[in-house]
């Protein structure tokens, strides 16, 4: 839902943050180092691979991947899917699309795991794929083996369960979850087709070792990639919010009933919170004794604020909008 004309245009013209402030920020603490491991257990599987399929979360297409997949993984034909499409603003699809492309990308499908949108494209996308390349050693094999990969979160063990139900009619093969972290192991084979027969594996997600900036960071973290708290809910909740502010997106306004839009989380979160009813009591020792203060639960009202987002409540977004209008990400990590 968006906001009636009048406050719409009057939340359009308000002057909200330019640049969100980044300085001081740790990224390199966010981001667990023990994934080189998950990546080297890729690379001695890859022999019995023919195709990588590549999960990212459709509201960073041009941010977030981990450029190692390429460089340790690329030589196999490789499709792209961009997952959680019905939690994206795919307004500027073609530029992105377009985009992709002009850096190698040509294999790439939106989807919504969920509801199987378009997750039929897929085997027939990567049985061609596999068609036009050179198997080597794989040459006389009738079944085909592919390698599921992304960074944590995205929904490759979705994809997978997908594939399963549009292509087997069976059920869930793998385990999912909306944290980070659900598929700790390269897995044993999962059949996904039987003509072709086809066989997937489910590998755990894995971050680049160095995030190229710490709005990228941000950006990962508002889509689940890492533990909310390694970040911070209200700093997870403030740059949410003037994301959501900078991109014209006020149905936040609308959900949690406020008065108009805000450039001011704490404004935000404390009427999230005495909406919802997260309050707390808090002891006040004053020169005339104990006093009892009812304040807002601010990391509870954070806590809702992102969930809701992620669930699509507060209307799709397009995170990467800035890169794709060619505006550099805020402070590059050195």
């Amino acid at each position: 839902m968006r906001l009636a004309p009048r406050a719409l245009c009057s939340a359009a013209q308000a002057a909200w943050r330019e640049n969100f402030p980044v300085l001081g920020r740790d990224v390199a603490r966010w981001f667990p180092g023990h994934m080189a491991k998950g990546l080297k257990k890729m690379q001695s599987s890859l022999k019995l691979v023919d195709c990588i399929i590549e999960v990212h979360d459709a509201r960073i297409p041009l941010s977030g991947r981990n450029p190692l997949f390429q460089e340790t993984l690329g030589l196999k034909p490789h499709l792209l899917v961009l997952n959680k499409m019905d939690l994206a603003d795919l307004t500027e699809q073609q530029k992105i699309m377009q985009r992709l492309e002009g850096e190698g990308l040509k294999n790439v499908i939106f989807t919504n795991c969920v509801k199987d949108e378009n997750v039929k494209q897929i085997i027939p996308t990567v049985t061609e794929l596999i068609g036009s390349s050179h198997r080597y050693h794989r040459g006389e094999n009738l079944e085909y083996c592919i390698m599921v990969i992304g960074v944590p979160n995205v929904g490759k063990s979705s994809l997978i369960n997908s594939l399963r139900r549009q292509h087997l009619r069976k059920g869930k093969a793998t385990r999912v979850g909306g944290e980070p972290g659900i598929t700790r192991a390269v897995m044993s084979r999962i059949q996904v087709s039987e003509r072709p027969l086809m066989f997937l594996l489910d590998t755990p997600g894995v971050l680049a070792p160095r995030i190229e900036s710490v709005e990228t960071g941000l950006k990962l973290a508002l889509c689940g990639t890492v533990l909310d708290h390694l970040v911070g809910e209200e700093t997870m909740a403030d740059y949410l919010l003037y994301t959501l502010n900078k991109y014209q997106r006020f149905e936040y306004v609308q959900h949690y009933g406020l008065g108009s839009a805000c450039d001011n989380i704490e404004r935000i979160l404390k009427s999230v919170a005495v909406k919802l009813g997260k309050t707390q009591k808090v002891k006040i020792l004053t020169g005339t004794g104990d006093v009892n203060v009812i304040q807002p639960d601010y990391p509870a009202a954070a806590r809702d604020f992102l969930h809701t987002f992620r669930r699509g409540l507060l209307g799709p977004v397009m995170l990467d909008l800035d890169v794709l209008r060619g505006h550099p990400p805020a402070e590059t990590v050195s």
